[in-house]
């Protein structure tokens, strides 16, 4: 997937700004008309009007198993889509996890959150390069990727956007959402963080989520 830089990311930019305004909009009226009223107050975390059922998927995970709905029940999930290469965004994003991670531990809830890092950089993600980059910052966290198939399916199921395009220079360079989606313990996708991501916030508004009833 490589169309000419300038096009290809003014394209990114818009729709990046209508599935923002698009959410804001949903947002808005779920606030009007939910119907969740024992959701917890929090911080960061935005919650959706109902839940939705994630669809039916299947990708790899550096450990060589299949990532697939199944793995996502049973626990809290926060899911991020990025890529090994990303200078900046993605690592501190990994950075934030592994401390709300620790925080979620300190607190014995650590079996009850999983942290999956999705890369949308497959050609250059392997599983040698992939895995050991996740790892670094918990060994704990899910490393997985997909062919484009796979995961534009996947990502337009949650909400998320990515593209990558070869730049002037050459090099592969790859824009995607910024949000981390929040997948519920019957896997159905209930709501995002937005960022930018705080550590404290992410494990206190987690920490409400799992004690909450019905959400």
């Amino acid at each position: 997937m490589t169309p000419s830089a300038p096009t290809s990311h003014r394209a990114f930019v818009w729709l990046i700004l209508v599935a923002a305004l698009a959410a804001a909009a949903g947002l808005w009226l779920g606030g009007r008309l939910s119907s969740r009223t024992s959701a917890p107050a929090l911080d960061s975390a935005v919650l959706y009007p109902q839940p939705r059922p994630v669809r039916e998927f299947r990708l790899a995970q550096t450990s060589g198993k299949p990532l697939t709905v199944a793995d996502w029940q049973g626990h809290w999930n926060i899911v991020y889509f990025g890529y090994a290469s990303c200078p900046d965004v993605c690592p501190m994003t990994l950075a934030t996890f592994k401390a709300a991670a620790k925080t979620l531990a300190d607190r014995g809830l650590a079996d009850r959150v999983r942290f999956d890092f999705i890369s949308v950089d497959p050609q250059r993600d392997t599983p040698e390069k992939l895995g050991p980059y996740v790892a670094y910052f918990n060994a704990d966290f899910i490393a997985a990727t997909g062919t484009d198939e796979q995961l534009t399916e996947l990502t337009r199921a949650l909400g998320i956007l990515y593209s990558r395009r070869v730049g002037s220079d050459g090099i592969i360079e790859v824009d995607h959402s910024g949000s981390a989606v929040i997948v519920d313990p019957q896997a159905r996708v209930v709501g995002i963080f937005r960022p930018p991501f705080a550590a404290a916030a992410l494990a206190k508004d987690l920490s409400a989520l799992i004690a909450a009833p019905g959400i």
